[in-house]
């Protein structure tokens, strides 16, 4: 079994966390907007601090990987990083759609029929999402997707479906299914990453530090101001 120190920065949270043997001992959170660049590096010392008293090295470094906010996953990912390079660690890239299934699984407790759809708000009527079963075991890959009335017809035909996460309130007025159910207050959290990432650190499931790069699904896009334009 391992410590390990748990980073998400995916979102509107940043937050970090310790975890031993899977069972998380301590967990810092800050909701300020455009602030992760200077909570995080303050809640990465307080981990490693704590650890340093407790006479603990950290076995490995987990990070949300993505999809979600572009900034804040570089943010994540190179604090990440940056501790993997300087303890010589592994670094462990947790699915930030697979994170949020989970923390909704263990909120709503689905039926065995029941699929999990985590949704990240991608601005206007998109959002980056996947659907899980109830064991938490993927049905379909991570995707950008345009929500009009006819998505998830499939599913819904088939299924209750639990749509979770920062982009599934405002699709509550255009999913209207009988089977569909909207689960508010879902979001990635450094502490719910505990049993994943001990589970990914037993398998070895890690990824290489020098060349791992976040799941942004779509292209980062800069925009020019109107006054700049000639």
């Amino acid at each position: 079994m391992a410590t390990i120190i748990m980073l998400e920065t995916s979102g509107r949270l940043c937050s970090a966390a310790v975890a031993k043997d899977g069972r998380t001992l301590l967990s810092r959170t800050s909701g300020e907007e455009h602030a992760h660049a200077t909570h995080l590096p303050l809640f990465l010392q307080e981990m490693l601090d704590f650890l340093k008293g407790r006479g603990e090295k950290p076995g490995a470094v987990a990070v949300s990987g993505g999809p979600g906010s572009y900034t804040g996953l570089r943010i994540g990912v190179s604090c990440a990083k940056g501790v993997c390079y300087a303890l010589g660690i592994p670094l462990i890239a947790v699915d930030t759609l697979a994170l949020i299934a989970r923390t909704a699984a263990e909120s709503a407790a689905p039926g065995a029929d029941t699929l999990l759809c985590p949704m990240i708000d991608a601005r206007r009527m998109e959002v980056y999402t996947a659907t899980f079963d109830s064991a938490l075991a993927p049905v379909d890959v991570a995707r950008p997707e345009i929500i009009d009335g006819n998505s998830f017809a499939g599913q819904l035909s088939a299924h209750k479906v639990i749509f979770c996460g920062s982009g599934a309130d405002k699709c509550r007025v255009v999913i209207t299914h009988p089977n569909a159910i909207f689960l508010s207050g879902i979001e990635p959290h450094a502490a719910a990453m505990a049993s994943i990432a001990q589970t990914m650190f037993d398998r070895g499931q890690f990824s290489d530090v020098a060349y791992y790069e976040p799941n942004y699904l779509k292209e980062f896009q800069t925009t020019t101001p109107k006054k700049n334009i000639l």
